[in-house]
């Protein structure tokens, strides 16, 4: 009986032991937490000291998304024999020249995606990747600071098409006004004389029109977490009919040193484009018989990031 009671002391003293040391280790974890909470929040106070330093800031990231897949005598399908493969990628790059009295911003985004599907069985059909997705932007912002948050300022924006097409159509703005930087993070540009070109061949109907530019621009990051938004308005003083506008946005999260995910969407709307497209098919289309529905594009997958 001697020998029951003192193991269950044992035990219980084994357990009390085993409990306090948790608890202990538990306290201890937190104050290393709080303590590296503490050395992080410092380094990003003194990394935003350095931002706020004249000169240049450069950053690129890229956004590379894919899939392959193979089918043999897979009944199921309409296309028993096929193989379906599709490639993606995206580049957001900006260089920033920040001084005392002026700034000057440059950035380019190209998002580019092929797309195949060979169905084995027909000779007919294509093996080859085809071009799904095209887009190719640049600007450069001038800006001669007349406060601590407002500037006068030049823009030159042009947008295009890279791999297919490039320039037809090509969109040039060109224009002056002014620009609000309410934080180092977003820059929000005013342009109520700008001048839209437009570049196209053969029979497009496309027309350059005089107007506003509007752009919203807000490039930031979060720990792991990188955010670029940008938001591209022009307004036609001869109509919404040659008005258009490009949002675009690229999300990517650092998961090992330089590597992580990315997602990339944008968003588009533009009369001239939408009708030119129709008059492929009916020669009698206008502005009045087609809409101006939504243009989109997405992409997921790997990504990288340079400063």
């Amino acid at each position: 009986m001697k020998k029951v009671i003192l193991a269950l002391f044992l035990i219980v003293g084994v357990s009390s032991l085993q409990a306090q040391t948790k608890e202990e280790l538990k306290a201890l974890k937190k104050e290393k937490t709080d303590s590296i909470a503490a050395l992080k929040a410092k380094e990003d106070a003194i990394q935003a000291e350095i931002d706020a330093l004249p000169g240049w800031r450069l950053k690129a990231t890229g956004t590379i998304g894919g899939s392959i897949s193979g089918f043999n005598n897979w009944y199921g399908k309409s296309s028993p024999n096929s193989s379906v493969g599709n490639f993606g990628i995206n580049i957001n790059a900006f260089a920033d020249l920040i001084e005392e009295k002026y700034f000057w911003k440059n950035a380019m985004n190209i998002n580019i995606g092929w797309v195949k599907f060979d169905d084995e069985d027909d000779p007919t059909d294509s093996d080859a990747y085809e071009v799904a997705t095209d887009v190719f932007n640049i600007s450069s912002l001038y800006g001669y600071k007349v406060s601590k948050n407002f500037a006068v300022s030049a823009l030159m924006e042009y947008r295009s098409t890279l791999v297919d097409n490039f320039n037809n159509p090509g969109f040039l703005d060109l224009g002056v006004g002014g620009t609000w930087t309410p934080l180092s993070e977003l820059t929000v540009v005013i342009h109520p004389a700008n001048y839209n070109f437009v570049f196209s061949s053969g029979d497009a109907v496309y027309d350059s029109t005089f107007g506003a530019k509007v752009v919203a621009d807000y490039t930031n990051s979060f720990g792991g977490l990188n955010v670029k938004s940008n938001l591209s308005i022009f307004l036609s003083y001869e109509g919404s009919n040659f008005s258009n506008y490009t949002w675009t946005n690229s999300f990517s999260y650092t998961v090992w040193k330089s590597l992580g995910v990315g997602f990339d969407f944008g968003l588009r709307k533009n009369h001239q484009e939408a009708l030119n497209y129709a008059l492929i098919d009916d020669p009698d289309a206008s502005f009045d018989t087609v809409d101006n529905d939504l243009q989109s594009f997405w992409l997921i997958g790997l990504n990288i990031t340079l400063d």
